[in-house]
């Protein structure tokens, strides 16, 4: 069984991420959304949300489910659930220059391979970041977030 992991913190998952991880399921036979704390960034959604939102998200595509990923190494994580690939969708040049390094690293760490699926073009200006920034000056971004996303943004609205 061909089984791939597709990582983020997903704060919030968007129409990007939806497209990418719902075409990596018709490459593999198991994907999974492996949702994560990401340290880094100031959270708009606990992982607990993320992960509902993803689930939501993905109940009727075959084969996807999802997963916290925790805090340690993704090659662990992925080790531990059996995965046989990573998958990281890339919206520009600029991507793949940050997504590379990471790539080579987790083959070196675990042999683990990383596919890259090219966004499609309706989504390559798409970013969490900039979904956030949008929803919190105002704007409506219904058009680029799952129905789960735009509920919750609503409700926090309230």
């Amino acid at each position: 069984m061909q089984l791939a992991v597709c990582p983020g913190s997903f704060d919030p998952l968007h129409n990007g991420h939806v497209e990418i991880i719902a075409r990596a399921s018709n490459l593999f036979d198991e994907v999974i959304v492996a949702v994560s704390p990401n340290m880094h960034k100031n959270p708009m959604f606990s992982v607990e949300e993320r992960i509902a939102m993803a689930q939501e998200t993905f109940s009727y595509v075959r084969g996807v489910s999802v997963k916290p990923l925790g805090s340690g190494l993704l090659t662990d994580f992925c080790r531990e659930v059996g995965a046989n690939a990573l998958v990281k969708g890339l919206r520009d040049p600029k991507d793949l220059g940050y997504e590379s390094p990471m790539a080579t690293m987790n083959r070196h760490l675990s042999g683990l391979e990383t596919v890259f699926l090219a966004a499609d073009g309706r989504y390559t200006h798409l970013s969490s970041t900039l979904v956030k920034e949008v929803h919190k000056l105002g704007g409506d971004v219904a058009e680029f977030i799952p129905r789960a996303v735009q509920r919750r943004l609503q409700d926090r609205r309230r």
